[in-house]
């Protein structure tokens, strides 16, 4: 253990430079910090802090047993050489560490700072991982995966206050593993702009050269294979590849066979496996083990052709024998450049050995061209790192996906090579041969060992490689698969909830082993959450098993602040936190709770749900089995993306159907109005995919008469609910000036019409259209009077339990016309029922409308229940489960007037007989106890029959209905209607109507088919 050498100094003074210095004083002081420090460095001094760390004390671990020697060192050494020259004379220091922060190589600008720095900044071997060492710039890069710059005060470690430091994460460009990191250290006064680029170049180069190095691995395979080809040693009878028997395979079948032979190479065995093609052929692929002179091991898998004369076996179907040394777990692997099958020839040039340097000159075997395998110091030029003249490079734009092929070196060769990453595909039937070096195929099997060689003439290599790059390409292709499978399962719905069970349920097991999703209660509702982390509730658990720790789904979820979720929150960034163990601020949540979720889980990926600007909530990966790598944040930030979109698109449906909903309900009737004709009950039954504009209402009329409507606007969304409220208000206004129903439609159908004008130039939504059924029930006559204007007609229950349906006059819908409307009545005894409804009830495009309509008359089938009981039933039994449209049901249970409660008389035109008709209505009231009401009675009866005579024609009638009011009414043969006016003061008349009107509590006209009646409304109570 080696101290800082320094003195320590007061915590957080940091002076003369760049760093938030005044927000760590108050951090480490134990105030709150909410501005002027980036929220990446205050969670990891929160880490730092949570880990008992002291920013004046630090002993740094030293590991004497690092690698001096390893595949990152030998990478980067002459990247370093090349960036100590860059900055020669400058104050600045260049080390590289590996993944666990243990520094291994040190550069200085100035060869003099080795001996004026402490040998914590000289030597290699100190270990600068953020739990040991607090905030700084190795340990927060491996931390957080990403390029980071530290600068002064942000640093933890009271040492480092004057300096300041740019550090990026070195990844393995085939697994995607963070190898190391590289970080550039200098004095705060030496920020420069071109430091970031000269990082980024420099890691890129690094990675070029660790790609070389797996490149020379399969370079020196591929060589093995094609001499143990042409010395008969196993390889392909006579070099026949696959495209030598092209007319024997179609496309479509190569394809499944490199399929199935990148699992073989992945799963590191020897054996011999039959593929089914489509067709019903079948192909025995035989994996071969190799190892080249050099020590690299791998696998060839060569296709046997059915037919072939059969001799002794090759190997067993399914015998396998392990290889375990090259077994790779699959959640290493992140996907791979795929690319077309080439040409194999031997070329001379220089060997590329094992470790990328280049060997003796002699033939060469190259394929796939597009990336140049070379012993410069860069590496191959590949994907977006490629340039410089003299090398191959990757050209994605051109057709099929092809590779530009290298260009000549200055000797005027070709530096061809094979793609690394992807096993390799021999093509040409073309053999090369190194005589000079011994090659062991199979395992140094020669002829002798393997007697089914002239049994099978007809062989194939479909693919060659190393194990853990087979299996990093059949770990890419099955990420593909999962991206694929989201697509299809992400989304299928609206409901937000069941947006996020899909993206559980996608990523398990393909990517975790669990899977939590925690939504604010805001977006569960559809609309924005002003603070997501103040109302999180579990909202999904998924696993591969139940019983595990987990906050239970319903449940508030409150993250600390220096947990990954929300540091996520923070970043908009998926936060990979591969060692659970070892997560600080995961740990420091909640000690008893993560405690025991250990034992059950070991890797967490916490991924943001954004969509649009809108925090939507977070998605928590958790795997048991093994650590996820950044491949896997990758692939987690993209089924997070989609499927918050989806989730946002549910949240936006959610948030519009609400709207809507509360229009449409605001719209309908809130209560029934008081009136003893008819018992009435209703539903309203929305869709599960939209809101339409489905409505009912029930009209008090004249005459102890009740009006029925039901109607249905065509369309969802809030321009039917909004036109369903025009038209329900048209509806009422019309049906309480008395007319009847089919001329209420007629005004609808007028209205409808003139609101499609409404719209002149076409773009508005489109044509308006309705349906309408509307009856009114007389209970003086026990009759109903309906028209409907394409609508279902509706269903009477008689009191015996008969169910029919009337035969009304169809009619058109509202909106077309220019065509009548006809009403038909019929006879509802006492008792009956009558069920009116829309077409959501009964139409669906699973279920044929006439079994619907005989499972509602079943439903009905029994009068003796109430309303509130018919209804139930009726959604219960014949309502679909998942209901397309709108559903509005009205159950009428008809009442009939006790004909005590009715008293008429009939008049001729004579007024000497007001007087007669006026007393016999006085004695029917005071025998039944309305004297109190007798008084207005008697004058409005008065006026009512004087005007009858003296403007009206015979027969002329006088009637009264006691129910909750006192009803009287005059009817007379003429259509001439009075009219209330204001009489002026030197008037003789003019004065009846309006005596009427303030006696009684309401009046009016009402017309029959022949004259018309005048009808007045006491109120009881008030008299």
């Amino acid at each position: 253990m080696v101290r800082s050498g320094k003195e320590p100094k007061p915590a957080g003074r940091a002076t003369d430079g760049t760093g938030p210095a005044s927000p760590r004083e108050r951090f480490l002081q134990g105030e709150p910090v909410a501005e002027g420090v980036r929220a990446l460095i205050l969670n990891s001094w929160q880490r730092s802090r949570s880990l008992g760390l002291s920013p004046d004390t630090f002993d740094l671990p030293y590991r004497e047993d690092f690698d001096t020697g390893g595949r990152i060192v030998r990478a980067a050494v002459p990247v370093l050489d090349r960036l100590q020259a860059t900055f020669a004379g400058s104050q600045v220091n260049i080390s590289v560490a590996d993944a666990n922060g243990t520094v291994l190589l040190r550069r200085f600008g100035d060869p003099s700072m080795a001996r004026s720095l402490p040998a914590i900044q000289v030597v290699p071997g100190f270990v600068f991982a953020e739990q040991v060492a607090g905030t700084n710039g190795i340990g927060l890069a491996l931390a957080e995966r990403q390029l980071i710059r530290v600068y002064g005060a942000e640093h933890f470690a009271e040492r480092s206050q004057q300096s300041a430091c740019v550090a990026l994460p070195v990844r393995d460009p085939l697994s995607g593993r963070i190898e190391g990191v590289l970080c550039l250290g200098y004095p705060r006064g030496f920020e420069r702009p071109a430091l970031g680029v000269a990082i980024r170049r420099a890691a890129e180069g690094i990675e070029r050269r660790l790609l070389a190095q797996s490149s020379a691995h399969e370079g020196a395979l591929l060589r093995t294979y094609l001499a143990a080809a042409g010395a008969g040693t196993g390889g392909p009878h006579r070099g026949v590849a696959m495209d030598a028997l092209a007319t024997e395979f179609r496309s479509r079948d190569e394809a499944i066979l490199r399929e199935k032979a990148a699992e073989l190479i992945s799963g590191a065995q020897r054996g011999a496996v039959e593929v089914t093609l489509p067709n019903g052929r079948r192909v025995t692929l035989v994996s071969r083990p190799l190892t080249s002179s050099s020590g690299v091991r791998g696998i060839a898998i060569e296709a046997v052709l059915p037919g072939a004369p059969v001799g002794q076996p090759l190997a067993a179907p399914h015998q396998t024998d392990e290889l375990p040394t090259l077994t790779v777990p699959l959640s290493a692997a992140r996907p791979a450049i795929i690319l077309p099958t080439g040409h194999l020839a031997a070329v001379p040039g220089p060997v590329i050995t094992a470790d990328g340097d280049a060997g003796p000159a002699g033939p060469r075997a190259t394929a796939e061209p597009g990336t140049t395998l070379s012993a410069a110091d860069d590496g191959p030029a590949v994907g977006p790192v490629a340039g410089g003249s003299g090398r191959g490079s990757v050209e994605p734009d051109t057709p099929g996906g092809h590779l530009r092929a290298a260009e000549p070196d200055t000797a005027g060769r070709s530096q061809g090579v094979a793609e690394p990453g992807v096993a390799r595909t021999a093509r040409g039937g073309q053999n090369a041969s190194e005589p000079d070096t011994p090659l062991v195929a199979d395992g140094g099997r020669g002829p002798a060992d393997d007697p089914s060689e002239a049994a099978f003439p007809a062989r194939a290599l479909v693919m060659l490689g190393e194990p853990h790059v087979g299996a990093y390409a059949l770990a890419a292709r099955r990420r593909l698969e999962l991206l694929s499978e989201a697509s299809t399962r992400i989304g299928t719905t609206l409901d937000v909830r069941r947006t996020a069970e899909e993206l559980a349920e996608t990523a398990v097991p393909g990517l975790a082993d669990f899977v939590t999703i925690d939504l604010p209660d805001a977006v569960l509702r559809g609309e924005e959450s002003a603070d997501p982390l103040a109302d999180l509730r579990r909202t999904v658990l998924h696993g591969i098993r139940e019983g595990l720790p987990f906050t239970a789904s319903g449940e508030r979820i409150d993250f600390g602040p220096t947990t990954p979720q929300l540091r996520c929150l923070t970043s908009g960034e998926a936060v990979l936190e591969p060692d659970l163990k070892a997560a600080a601020g995961w740990l420091a949540q909640d000690p008893e709770h993560t405690a025991r979720l250990l034992a059950h889980v070991q890797s967490l990926i916490a991924v943001p749900l954004l969509a649009r600007g809108v925090v939507l909530g977070i998605a928590s990966f958790y795997r048991f089995g093994g650590s996820f790598g950044d491949d896997d944040r990758s692939l987690a930030q993209e089924l997070a993306s989609r499927a918050a979109l989806s989730i946002d698109n549910a949240r936006r449906y959610t948030h519009e159907r609400g709207m809507v909903l509360a229009l449409q309900r605001r719209l309908l009737p809130h209560g029934l109005p008081d009136q003893d004709a008819v018992e009435v009950a209703h539903r309203y039954l929305p869709a599960e995919s939209d809101v339409g504009g489905d409505w009912y209402d029930v009209i008090p009329l004249s005459g102890s008469r009740v009006g029925l409507l039901v109607g249905d606007v065509v369309g969802h969304g809030m321009l039917s609910a909004a036109t369903m409220g025009r038209l329900r208000t048209a509806a009422r206004s019309f049906a309480e000036l008395d007319f009847p129903p089919d001329e209420v439609l007629t005004h609808l159908d007028n209205l409808v019409g003139r609101l499609d004008r409404e719209d002149p130039d076409g773009k508005g939504p489109g044509v308006i259209g309705a349906t309408c059924l509307y009856a009114i029930y007389d209970p003086t006559t026990q009759r109903c009077l309906m028209a409907r204007a394409g609508h279902p007609p509706p269903a009477l229950v008689h009191p015996d339990g008969t169910v029919t349906y009337p035969e009304l006059p169809a009619g058109p819908p509202l909106g077309l016309g220019g065509l009548p409307f006809d009403a038909a009545e019929v006879d509802l005894p006492a008792g009956s029922q009558l069920v009116m409804y829309t077409d959501g009830l009964i139409e669906d495009r699973h279920r044929d409308v006439d079994v619907v309509l005989e499972q509602l008359r079943e439903a009905l089938a029994r009068p003796q229940r109430a309303p509130e009981e018919t209804c139930r039933a009726v959604l219960d039994t014949v309502a679909p489960a998942h209901p397309h449209d709108d559903i509005a049901l009205l159950v009428a249970r008809v009442h009939a007037m006790d004909p005590d409660r009715i008293a008429g008389w009939e008049m001729s035109a004579d007024p000497a007989l007001v007087g007669e008709v006026r007393a016999s209505a006085m004695r029917w009231l005071s025998d039944r106890g309305l004297e109190e009401a007798a008084f207005a009675a008697e004058l409005i009866l008065s006026e009512l029959m004087t005007n009858a005579i003296r403007h009206g024609a015979e027969p002329i009638r006088v009637r009264l209905l006691y129910g909750r009011t006192l009803i009287c009414e005059v009817s007379d043969a003429s259509n001439t209607a009075p009219h209330l006016r204001r009489a002026a003061s030197t008037d003789e008349g003019g004065r009846g109507l309006f005596l009427v009107a303030q006696l009684s509590q309401s009046w009016g006209t009402r017309y029959l088919p022949e004259g018309k009646v005048i009808w007045a409304e006491c109120d009881l109570d008030a008299a």
